[in-house]
């Protein structure tokens, strides 16, 4: 991020539409699924390899400030499930944030386990690929979790990577470091899958509300 202006208060005049200023972002809006995705995770025995069918939803949100800070997002919801079982296998909420004067992406993370994450990286508007990280510790872009899942199954580091690829799907693999109690070294849990767009993305409520007329 560049350095912070002496002027931390006012906020920068910034576009009503999120979709047309979402940069590297505005190719994950809409609605997508699959049924071809992998996780490899840690068990007692083992690593055990599961397929999973994954829904993503990602909705724009209205242009957010912190005082200069400008930033475009989508707010997302992801459900998976198991071929082999009817309960959910993964929950996640979040935001993808691209702010456009430095670059900079984030993604936020909430699971219903008692974790949440930040995770930061930079990308161009046009890039076919883009990544964040986090690390436990930093107080930037860091991962905050349970007591039990921190003496457990501590998360020393998260990383998404995601291609656009040209037929409109993006793909994505994810690397989380587990530090297992009384394992080591730490396990890389890991996933992929490949997600193709079965609705397009509303506007955000802004833009909305100015279509109708509804505000000045």
């Amino acid at each position: 991020m560049c350095s912070i202006p002496e002027d931390i208060f006012t906020e920068p005049e910034f576009s009503p539409d999120t979709l047309a200023n979402l940069g590297p972002l505005r190719r994950l809006a809409g609605v997508w699924q699959s049924d071809r995705g992998v996780d490899v995770n840690p068990k007692a025995e083992g690593p055990e390899r599961r397929a999973y069918r994954e829904h993503i939803r990602m909705d724009p949100i209205d242009p957010q400030t912190n005082g200069p800070q400008l930033l475009y997002g989508l707010r997302y919801h992801i459900h998976i499930n198991t071929p082999e079982e009817a309960i959910t296998f993964h929950d996640q909420v979040g935001y993808w944030l691209w702010e456009p004067a430095t670059g900079l992406i984030m993604q936020t993370i909430a699971i219903p386990r008692g974790q949440v994450v930040l995770a930061g990286g930079t990308a161009k508007p046009d890039d076919a690929r883009i990544s964040v990280e986090a690390r436990r510790g930093d107080t930037r872009f860091g991962i905050c979790s349970t007591t039990f899942l921190e003496e457990a199954f501590r998360t020393d580091y998260y990383r998404i990577d995601i291609a656009f690829n040209d037929d409109g799907s993006w793909t994505y693999v994810t690397r989380t470091d587990l530090a297992l109690r009384g394992a080591t070294p730490a396990f890389n849990h890991h996933d992929t899958n490949t997600l193709r767009r079965i609705a397009p993305p509303a506007p955000n409520p802004l833009v909305g509300l100015l279509k109708d007329s509804k505000v000045s």
